[in-house]
């Protein structure tokens, strides 16, 4: 008798669970996979939902809106500060998210943007600004694994806090599930601020590992940033056991441009350890470089909408000539497939760069199931031979480039917070342009169709890991 009565309170469960994802999943075809999962398989369903299900990341958003208020109090308006520096968009940069509503921020002018090609030159460059730093470094990464790279980073952070400058250090416990208390316990000694992003904070999240701090920023006195796909690990400077090459990009920005990434630190900061971060510098400097508008544009699941992937349809939609992807993980939805198929069916030159060499099988698997919904309309798929390609560039014309922390997915459109960078400059995008004509040279084209002369185990593995989408 007891076992039937828990079946019933299983089932009872399974059928509000799969209730609760039908009204508060985002996309169709999750709530269907969720609500079919959970009647079925209820024993596995039930556990899997309540680590994986929602997508919307409960307390972020309420705190962002009450810590905000104090934020801008603080900073008696941060929006007045920045307008001198205001870029306004018109018809000659094609796209402007400003103008769809889909980020408040305002695209800013007066910076200089550095591109950064793979580990080496991203973390010279950002241990020589680290170097310099006179007032406070804001350090946040997806991924800090210790290593060479840790080690080397971890001591120049030490003696700058020694020096007297101001540390604090934001790491995702999920991404960094490795990172040792001694690590941790060794920057702590030297005097830096230490945080987990804690995302199963609050009794609502307890349980809740679906969602991901993903972005990865540095911020150097208020004046410069570095925003990209590197995290911290040997396998970034190319010294992984698993890799022979990482293929990365970063850009190091310095400008009025580092005052918006570092509001997106202080928010993440203060849902960390509920406390402001106190005397940071929020008047702009103006680079004596260059007079390049840049946007930051942060995105989460406290959003109210899919601001990752509007951007990215905003992208394809707004594409008249050219629309280069660079990702390492390609699963697109229905929307953004079909933005896709229409760009290519307006004539845009489509390519979408992708690593040959997966390091996610699962993710690996389902990109397939794709290719052949767009490849015979034009669009063209590149696999990346050197190694690993992790980086996630998206150029537009020659108008705007985007480089970040965000994957053309389901997980960096919905599920995690990320940081990307917009840069509104032709001479930039040149350059950006150069970069994947050379990242094409050393891919291998695939060929239209490949996808469905594979193997009837191959496609039905395809088929089967694209059911899993909504939760890569």
């Amino acid at each position: 008798m007891i076992y039937g009565y828990l079946y019933l309170l299983i089932e009872t469960l399974a059928f509000y669970s799969a209730f609760r994802a039908i009204m508060e999943t985002r996309t169709a075809q999750g709530a269907v996979g969720w609500a079919v999962f959970l009647i079925s398989f209820p024993l596995l369903g039930l556990p899997a939902y309540w680590i994986l299900g929602r997508n919307r990341f409960v307390g972020y958003k309420n705190a962002r809106q009450i810590k905000d208020k104090a934020v801008r109090k603080a900073l008696s308006t941060l929006q007045e500060r920045l307008s001198e520096h205001t870029f306004k968009h018109t018809d000659k940069y094609g796209i402007d998210v400003i103008k769809t509503g889909i980020t408040t921020l305002p695209t800013l002018h007066g910076n200089n943007v550095e591109l950064l090609i793979d580990g080496e030159a991203t973390f010279a460059s950002m241990m020589e600004g680290i170097e310099h730093a006179s007032s406070y470094i804001l350090f946040e990464f997806f991924i800090i694994e210790e290593g060479e790279l840790a080690s080397r980073l971890g001591e120049l952070l030490c003696k700058k806090a020694k020096e007297g400058v101001r540390i604090y250090l934001l790491y995702d416990e999920i991404g960094s599930y490795k990172l040792s208390s001694r690590y941790i316990e060794m920057l702590e000694g030297c005097g830096i601020f230490v945080s987990a992003f804690n995302t199963t904070k609050g009794r609502h999240n307890r349980f809740q590992l679906n969602f991901r701090n993903h972005r990865k920023l540095v911020v150097v006195d208020g004046k410069e940033c570095w925003i990209g796909g590197h995290n911290i690990g040997d396998e970034y400077i190319g010294k992984g056991r698993r890799f022979s090459h990482w293929r990365d990009t970063h850009v190091r920005i310095d400008g009025p441009a580092a005052i918006a990434a570092q509001l997106s630190f202080t928010e993440d900061w203060n849902w960390a350890q509920d406390e402001l971060i106190g005397d940071l510098r929020w008047d702009a400097v103006v680079s004596n470089k260059a007079n390049l508008p840049v946007l930051i544009l942060p995105t989460g699941p406290a959003d109210r909408l899919a601001t990752a992937e509007l951007t990215f349809i905003h992208f394809i939609n707004s594409a008249k000539e050219r629309l280069w992807i660079a990702t390492p993980y390609f699963v697109p939805d229905d929307a953004t497939l079909a933005a896709l198929q229409l760009a290519a069916l307006h004539g845009v030159d489509v390519r979408i760069l992708i690593p040959e060499q997966p390091d996610h099988l699962l993710v690996y698997f389902a990109a397939y199931a794709y290719f052949s919904e767009v490849d015979d309309l034009g669009v063209k798929f590149y696999r990346y031979q050197k190694g690993f390609m992790h980086q996630k560039v998206v150029l537009v014309d020659d108008y705007v480039s985007s480089i970040g922390s965000a994957n053309f997915d389901n997980r960096s459109f919905r599920l995690n917070f990320e940081l990307t960078s917009l840069i509104y400059d032709r001479s930039f995008c040149d350059e950006v342009a150069a970069m994947l004509t050379r990242d094409f040279a050393a891919s291998r084209k695939m060929k239209p169709k490949e996808a469905d002369s594979k193997p009837l185990p191959f496609r039905l593995a395809a088929k089967l890991a694209r059911l899993a989408a909504p939760i890569l």
